[in-house]
């Protein structure tokens, strides 16, 4: 049975390992600042804003989040979006948003750089 289980792991690990979702690309380095903001929200070891947000561009989003679209309109302070993206818990303390700043998950330059970003969208 060992045998068995040891001889459809590797194989298994290969094909999941197909499908894993890339993150920033060191070959294409972003140029300004919104591209950076952009890059951090998606890439799935920083931000990871596609975990949960579905974004225009982006692939394999999530659905437990809002989608992130008309941002501006949303959000026409800045310091209200940042403090979200903060500590989502002093809004909603239910909920399941991962306090980005108060946790230090982003740097305040991080924090900055998705915070404009999403202001675009």
């Amino acid at each position: 049975m060992k045998k068995l289980l040891s001889g459809l792991l590797l194989p298994c690990l290969l094909f999941i390992s197909t499908f894993a979702i890339p993150t920033v690309r060191a070959e294409n380095p972003p140029t300004n600042d919104l591209e950076r903001g952009k890059a951090i929200a998606f890439d799935r070891n920083a931000g990871n804003c596609l975990a949960c947000h579905a974004i225009d561009d982006g692939e394999l989003p999530g659905n437990s989040g809002p989608p992130l679209m008309q941002m501006a309109l949303r959000f026409p302070d800045r310091d209200v979006l940042r403090a979200q993206i903060w500590d989502a818990t002093v809004r909603n303390p239910n909920t399941v948003m991962p306090p980005y700043g108060k946790h230090k998950i982003l740097s305040d330059e991080e924090l900055d750089l998705v915070v404009d970003y999403l202001l675009t969208l």
